[in-house]
Formats: structure tokens, sequence, C-alpha cells
């Protein structure tokens, strides 16, 4: 591939990926929920669906999923209603109660006269996360990759995306690998050091109860509003 093709690439991936939509705010709501370092298992779950939409595209079998409605409404409203169903479950998770103040650190072995700090090598992620949030690297994994593989419109924008990138005269298997490699190193890299970021600079809502709702609400209304776009919007 030569190297003024992969730039236009690369600059096309950055556009993708800062577009907000339902894998951004999916790691908006892991970092505010597990903590900024280990959102980083729901955006590989996000990369892992990626993955899958550029083979079935390289296969061919994007032209048969876009060339025929039923198998293309049954992926788009099957994604939507996951969509839907993560935002309401969003909006009815129970808050947690802010961490107990340390004020029997001494008393339970958990600190010292000298105010020295046992947890100081933890990460911090495993101090800043809110009580009872320890969900697991591949339930986040999972729903990463759900949320990204239930999207049919990936499917078709591949479709009409990678064609662009590819020399039918030159050697296809390197061309995907670069495309692939391109695009997951892209949305990695906004995924994670952008919207998770955003949402870690959130995090002092997750302090209290009432801004777990707030949060809870908000993330959970743009699950929704996400599936019904994909549901309604053709």
């Amino acid at each position: 591939m030569q190297l003024s093709l992969w730039a236009t690439l690369l600059a096309a991936c950055f556009v993708i990926s800062f577009t907000p939509g339902a894998g951004a705010i999916n790691t908006m709501g892991n970092s505010l929920n597990v903590g900024f370092r280990r959102s980083i298992w729901g955006i590989l779950g996000q990369q892992a669906a990626l993955i899958v939409h550029i083979l079935i595209v390289a296969a061919g079998l994007g032209v048969l999923v876009a060339g025929s409605p039923l198998a293309f409404e049954v992926i788009r409203y099957a994604g939507a209603a996951y969509l839907v169903y993560l935002g309401i479950r969003q909006l009815l998770a129970k808050p947690q109660p802010p961490a107990a103040a340390d004020d029997g650190g001494a008393e339970d072995g958990e600190g010292d006269a000298d105010g020295v700090d046992t947890n100081e090598g933890e990460p911090d992620d495993a101090r800043q996360a809110p009580a009872g949030s320890a969900e697991s690297r591949w339930s986040m994994f999972r729903r990463g990759l759900w949320v990204n593989l239930l999207n049919p419109k990936a499917i078709v924008f591949f479709l009409a995306f990678l064609p662009q990138f590819i020399r039918p005269e030159q050697p296809l298997l390197p061309q995907y690998l670069i495309v692939g490699l391109t695009v997951v190193v892209v949305d990695v890299i906004v995924m994670w050091g952008f919207f998770a970021v955003a949402a870690h600079g959130l995090r002092r809502f997750t302090g209290s109860v009432r801004g777990q709702r707030v949060l809870n609400s908000v993330f959970g209304s743009l699950f929704i509003g996400v599936g019904v776009l994909l549901a309604v919007v053709h």
C-alpha cells in the first residue's frame, strides 16, 4: 500500500472513530464504572467485533448481508434491541453507597499510626472504583463484542469503505492486514485515549448515590437512544 493511500486511510479512521456511537458510550460507561485501565477490556471486545466485520467483508459475505433485506433487518433489529436492553439495565442499576471512610484503618490493619498508605501498591483503578463494581474482564469484553457485532450497518459501511483502499491487482492479504490493523489501532487510541479519559474525569460523580443515579440515567438514555436510531433510521 502506498504511503499516501495509507495516510488517507489513517485520517479517515480517526474521523470515523471520533464519531460518537454505541462503542463510545460503552467505553465511557466502562471507564466510569470500573476505571480507566480496566475499560480496555470492553474496548478490546469492540475491536474483536470490528475484525469480524472486516473478515466478513473480505470473504464477500458483506455483499450477501447487504443484498438480503431479511438478513439485514433481522441483524439490525437484534442490535437495536441489545442496545435498548443495555440502556434499560443501566437505568435500573442500583447505585452503590460511597466507600466508607477509612476510620478504622489502623484497627483493621489497613494503615498505621504514621499514616502510611498500605494500598499504594494497588492500581489507581482498584482504589477509585466504586464499591460493588467488580465486573469481570470477560463480561466487559463480551459486552463490547456484542455492542459492535450486532450492528449490521458496520458491515455495509466496511463494504463501502474497504474497497477504497484495496487494489485488486496487488496481493489482497497484506492489504487487508494493513487496513484491519490501522482500523483497530486507531479505534483503540481514540476509545481509550479520548472517550475513556473524558469519562474518567467524571468519576467524582460516582462518589455519591445521587451522582451515580444521574450518570446511570444519562448513559442508559444514550444507549436507548442509539438503539432506537439504529432501528428507525434506514
